[in-house]
């Protein structure tokens, strides 16, 4: 981890109101002329949108060996204690809601994590090398699956990961097929260029409550309010083996899962190599390596593509 030496462009929870910030940042960093390894139309959606949604990225071979490593992750936990998530007061198996870091937990996911179809992507994206910042599956049962509330993910990685910049983007690959009404990721297009900052001093160990239900770093009503009003609100259900893309200041969002269709979907943050964490913003202790890899216990690195491909389902 490097020590806090950069201007904070992106203070939150240090007032008692709300306040908007204008992005600082590009959101597209490849070189002017650079070809990009998808249509361009569609990395000029991603700067207008904040997000995109690539269809068939994946075959159904391929997606049939991610889920069956995502079940056995869900059945028996990880190797790393502490990165096996449930719903809030549920227990066993059917209650997970997340495994952390399951490109460090197996052989499968740390493929796909390097699969040039999402590090390539990356890698134009951000204009630089990558390395993955945090990477989980994110379960959401049939029946049992909560909520995930509006937030922005860089306003928690910058505040209590200590991301520098806006030099970041998620990448969820669908294990299953996606419905409408189970509980998708909704976006709000366009809430990327503004910050909307936070109101709440962050206590220590935030972690631990977060990971089941956040409740420090979440946005007003007011600004989603006005976000939704001024971009609306989509939320893509695409169907297993595509990917969604979107920024690190996305506003986003899902609601419970009360259908009878499990969701199931892989989730990669790839960071700039250029951006790598200093010392949360926030001032609060650094979050666990499980949530937010640092060069601790095991030294990051940048992503090399494998030399097969994700599963060898192909």
């Amino acid at each position: 981890m490097m020590t806090q030496t950069e201007q904070d462009l992106y203070p939150s929870r240090q007032r008692a109101e709300p306040e908007w910030l204008e992005r600082r940042d590009p959101v597209v960093h490849g070189q002017a002329g650079q070809e990009p390894p998808v249509d361009r139309a569609l990395i000029e959606q991603f700067v207008r949108d904040g997000f995109i949604v690539l269809e068939d990225v994946f075959s159904p071979e391929e997606v049939k060996d991610l889920v069956r490593e995502a079940d056995a992750l869900r059945e028996r936990g990880g190797l790393i204690p502490e990165s096996r998530i449930t719903e809030r007061g549920m227990e066993g198996a059917e209650a997970v809601r997340s495994v952390f870091a399951p490109h460090r937990q197996s052989e499968v996911f740390e493929r796909l994590a390097s699969d040039e179809r999402l590090s390539g992507l990356a890698r134009f994206i951000l204009g630089d090398e990558v390395y993955i910042h945090q990477s989980r599956i994110n379960y959401k049962p049939a029946f049992r699956g909560k909520d995930f509330y509006w937030h922005s993910d860089f306003e928690t990685w910058h505040t209590e990961d200590g991301m520098p910049r806006m030099r970041a983007i998620s990448m969820s690959v669908m294990l299953t097929d996606n419905h409408p009404q189970s509980g998708p990721t909704m976006f709000m297009p366009g809430s990327h260029m503004n910050y909307v900052t936070c109101v709440g001093e962050t206590p220590d160990d935030h972690y631990r409550a977060s990971l089941k239900k956040q409740e420090y770093g979440v946005p007003d009503g007011e600004s989603l309010t006005k976000l939704a009003k001024e971009g609306g609100i989509v939320g893509p259900a695409p169907k297993a083996g595509s990917v969604v893309i979107f920024d690190c200041n996305t506003m986003h969002g899902s609601n419970s899962n009360i259908t009878p269709y499990e969701r199931i979907n892989a989730f990669f943050v790839f960071n700039s190599w250029a951006n790598r964490l200093v010392d949360p913003f926030g001032e609060t202790r650094p979050r666990p390596e499980f949530v937010a890899h640092r060069q601790v216990k095991e030294p990051i690195r940048p992503l090399k593509a494998p030399q097969s491909r994700t599963t060898g389902g192909q």
